[in-house]
């Protein structure tokens, strides 16, 4: 039980962690899109959703060429930095990281979209500026869909496996998470234990999705 407790804590953490480190740039990506028009806004827009249709290796195998250590970026970190992130918790935290990123900006951009215009347009009349707009009107009434958002890239995080397994392994208590567990036990043949890992990951992703459909569903009668 040692290390289904382990493994909890520590998905639990990196999901936390992977969403907190996505929200502001999903925020600010989603608003782009919802309030911009620029030249290859629709070759942005594929890009930041090829992890939602590729497969999860593939993106595993994308970040490994990146991150590895015989890459330049990997071995500027390693080399010069000190960080090495290809097999260690930090390619967990990437790889859920770029896996939920595309859930939260289609959220965010999606509440942007349904923000009032004329609101926004009355508060720069009055005075306020653009950052002022944004953080008293544009962001407070799509923190709903926002949140919501956020919590199905938590979910997706708490059960990512094959971009992770790519980049980080499975080592308990380095880079063990939820499904990386089922995994590795059903491999050894210890089904009970793979069982009651089974029942966290579905008891946790219940809670957080049932949780976003029901800001969503308010989201949308206050619209």
């Amino acid at each position: 039980m040692g290390d289904i407790a382990t493994i909890t804590v520590f998905t639990l953490l990196i999901a936390c962690a992977s969403t907190l480190m996505i929200l502001p740039f999903g925020i600010a990506a989603g608003w782009l899109l919802a309030h911009r028009r620029f030249w290859g806004k629709s070759a942005v827009e594929t890009v930041l959703a090829l992890p939602l249709v590729i497969p999860p290796v593939a993106t595993g195998l994308i970040l490994l060429k990146l991150f590895g250590r015989r890459s330049p970026l990997g071995m500027l970190l390693s080399e010069k930095l000190g960080i090495e992130v290809i097999f260690t918790w930090k390619a967990v935290l990437l790889a859920t990281a770029v896996m939920s990123f595309p859930l939260l900006v289609r959220s965010a951009r999606v509440a942007f979209e349904e923000v009032d215009p004329r609101l926004e347009k009355v508060a720069r009349t009055l005075g306020a500026g653009p950052w002022r707009v944004f953080f008293t009107i544009s962001l407070p009434l799509a923190r709903r869909g926002v949140v919501a958002g956020a919590l199905l890239s938590f979910a997706r995080a708490l059960g990512e496996f094959g971009a992770t397994v790519m980049v980080a392994g499975y080592f308990v208590g380095e880079t063990a998470t939820l499904s990386l567990g089922i995994y590795h036990l059903v491999q050894l043949g210890r089904d009970d234990e793979a069982l009651v890992l089974l029942g966290i990951s579905v008891a946790l992703a219940y809670a957080a999705v049932f949780t976003s459909e029901q800001l969503i569903r308010r989201a949308r009668n206050r619209s």
